[in-house]
Order: C-alpha cells, then structure tokens, then sequence
C-alpha cells in the first residue's frame, strides 16, 4: 500500500511527527552522556577521561551506521527496518544498565549507534515521502527539530534523572520509551510498497566529487572540536570553574537553547548567503573554544562560552 495522498502545503502527516519523537529520543542518548560521565565513570572502575570514549564509540558506530545500514536493509520493510532499530536500541540500553563491565557498556553504546545510523537513514526517506514534495523540506526540519530539542530538554532532563537515579535508571528509562516508540511505529506507521534496488556502485561513485569531500571536511572539524569539548562539559563547569554539579543541567539548557537558535538562525541566511553565515560561525566557535583556555576558571565566562 502506498503512502496516504501528501497533505496540503503547511500540514504535516502524523509519521513525520512520530520520527521525529524517535529522532529526539536518539538525540538524547547521543549527547547525554556529556552530563552524566563523572557518575558512570566511577562506577565502571574508570577514568572520566577513558570514559570519554563512550562518545566516540556512539560517534564511531554513527559514522558506520548511517550508509552502512542504509544499504544493508535496503531489501527490508521501511516499518521493519524501523521497529528492529528502535528494538536494538532498547536492547542495547538494557546491556548496558545489566552490566559492571566498562568493555560491555563501550559495545552496546557502539550497537546503539548503528541502530540510531539506521533509524535517521529509513525514517528521512519516510518523512519526505509522507509529507509530499511541497511538504518535503520541512519534514527534514522537524526530524531535525527533534535532534535540536534533545539538546534543550533531553539532555539536561536526563542529566538530571542520571544524577537522581543513577545513570542505569536512566539508561532503564531509554530503553523503555524506546520499546514504547517501536510498538507505536509498529501500529500506526502506513505499509511502504518495496523500496527500488539501489546499485552500490553508483553510490560511491557519488563520493567522487571534492567539493563534497571539503565540505564534509569542514563539518568534522568543526563539529569534532564542539563535541571535542561538550563531552567533558560536566568536569569542566564542576571541576574547574567550580559550578555545583546540580546548575550542570541549567547549563545545559543554556547550550541547547544556544544551538538551537543558532540552527533558526543559520537555516535562514544559510540558503541566501552560505558563505558569510558559515564562514563566520566557524570562525566565532574556534574563538569561543580557544577563549575557554584561559577563562573557563571564572564561572560566568565558562557558562558564557559553553552556551
């Protein structure tokens, strides 16, 4: 059965909106981390520093999931390839909160993050087609919104309830609004005729254009060098510029709020002048990073800066 008629222009089906709680979900676990780290650190009988490296596992298994899972269930369902990543998902938080071992916890979280991969990659296709080629661009930026709202209410939600409850509460609390969000999928997202066989070779011939490549250049650095630091944010603002770890969520309101005002912001000069908005953010965040050397011992400009 093929998708219901597109919608008039303005108004968006229901998948979209479903995605984009799934997209928020996932845009939490992704970056929640940053403000639990000196809680799970201790925990697993590990640094805070090595425990970084639960980030970059997720980072490592995104990088991998997006085409890789793309292609792998290309053959599958769209509502399937959906529900199995949403039920993995889960799966790998439950592992996670089970175990003591900080070896286990760095595989789940690199599990997890091809199930995320997989999600975004099947669940944009669905939103565009869903909403109709009038509609088409904002569906990508509700989707998107959901991964922005993570940053605002998610992150600095579950940083809380970490604090609260202990990071495997939380952990246990993913999981379930993942299994929840994978039977809602499940029920109400419309069957999809089966997608078109789609050649490999073509699509890394795609790869071959520079100017992609320069691009993509840009986006790790600049990205690598924020998330570089927001993994760290927590000891940053309780260690060295002495902030109680309670305002760590305020904090991190404040950085969402930041980011996502900066997406309103670049998402409205960026079509008419890419590069005067890009070239001048990228220059603002290396300053603002440099800048936190210096004066991330004084509380106000720490706060400031990560904002």
């Amino acid at each position: 059965m093929p998708h219901p008629a597109a919608p008039a222009p303005g108004k968006l089906p229901f998948v979209v909106w479903m995605l984009a709680a799934g997209t928020f979900l996932m845009g939490t676990t992704e970056f929640v981390i940053a403000g639990i780290l000196p809680d799970i650190a201790p925990d697993l009988g590990t640094s805070v520093s090595h425990a970084g490296l639960l980030v970059t596992a997720f980072a490592a298994g995104m990088i991998l999931g997006g085409p890789t899972m793309a292609l792998a269930t290309l053959r599958l369902p769209q509502r399937l390839t959906l529900v199995l990543a949403l039920t993995v998902f889960a799966a790998g938080h439950i592992l996670a909160a089970l175990t003591s071992s900080f070896t286990v916890v760095l595989a789940a979280r690199f599990v997890t993050a091809l199930a995320t991969g997989a999600f975004w990659a099947v669940g944009f296709v669905i939103a565009t087609a869903a909403a109709g080629p009038a509609n088409a661009t904002r569906a990508v930026s509700v989707m998107m919104g959901g991964l922005t709202l993570a940053n605002v209410v998610g992150v600095p939600a579950g940083s809380l309830a970490g604090h609260i409850t202990g990071w495997r509460g939380l952990f246990w609390v993913l999981a379930a609004l993942a299994a929840l969000a994978a039977a809602v999928i499940g029920r109400f997202l419309p069957r999809t005729p089966q997608r078109a066989r789609v050649s490999v070779r073509d699509e890394i011939r795609a790869l071959r254009q520079g100017r992609l490549w320069l691009a993509l250049a840009a986006a790790v650095l600049i990205m690598g060098g924020v998330l570089a630091t927001y993994t760290y944010i927590t000891p940053l603002l309780t260690d060295r510029a002495g902030i109680p770890a309670g305002a760590v969520p305020l904090v991190l309101v404040a950085f969402g709020t930041g980011a996502l005002g900066g997406t309103a912001i670049g998402g409205r000069f960026g079509d008419r002048h890419p590069m005067a908005t890009t070239i001048p953010a990228a220059a603002a965040t290396a300053l603002a990073l440099l800048a936190l050397i210096p004066l991330s011992t004084t509380p106000p400009a720490a706060v400031t800066l990560t904002s």
